[in-house]
């Protein structure tokens, strides 16, 4: 047993973004390498302030509510952040909507918080912890 505060992260797969996309329009040169050291680093930074951290990249609806359940049934997060990527993008709307309230199911009583970015997810987090 721990007395850290768990932290469960989720956001798309960045290998499964299609950058050139007009949704992506308003992020000029993001690829996926760049997402995914920019969660790295969230990581190392959220464990650094002493959480426990989980990240949990899902695809774009096929199996992402699947995925967030068995997350959250693993154990109980004090804290669950969704993605920019998720929230921002508006063909990304209705999956946010859905993973919402998979995290409701499943998660009542941890507290929500959203980033804006990879690189402020730990800015996001201690808001909220």
């Amino acid at each position: 047993m721990t007395d850290k505060k768990s932290v469960l992260v989720i956001g798309l797969q960045p290998t499964l973004i299609d950058f050139s996309s007009p949704d992506y329009a308003a992020y000029p040169g993001m690829n996926a390498a760049k997402v995914l050291a920019g969660l790295k680093a969230s990581e190392e930074s959220l464990a650094d302030l002493g959480y426990d951290v989980q990240m949990c990249m899902i695809d774009f609806g096929e199996t992402a509510e699947a995925v967030v359940r068995d997350q959250l049934e693993q154990k109980p997060f004090d804290c669950v952040l969704i993605g920019a990527g998720l929230r921002t993008i508006p063909g990304n709307f209705l999956l946010f909507e859905k993973l919402l309230n998979v995290v409701h199911a499943h998660a009542p009583q941890a507290k929500l918080c959203f980033n804006t970015k990879p690189t402020d997810t730990a800015e996001a987090a201690q808001r909220w912890l």
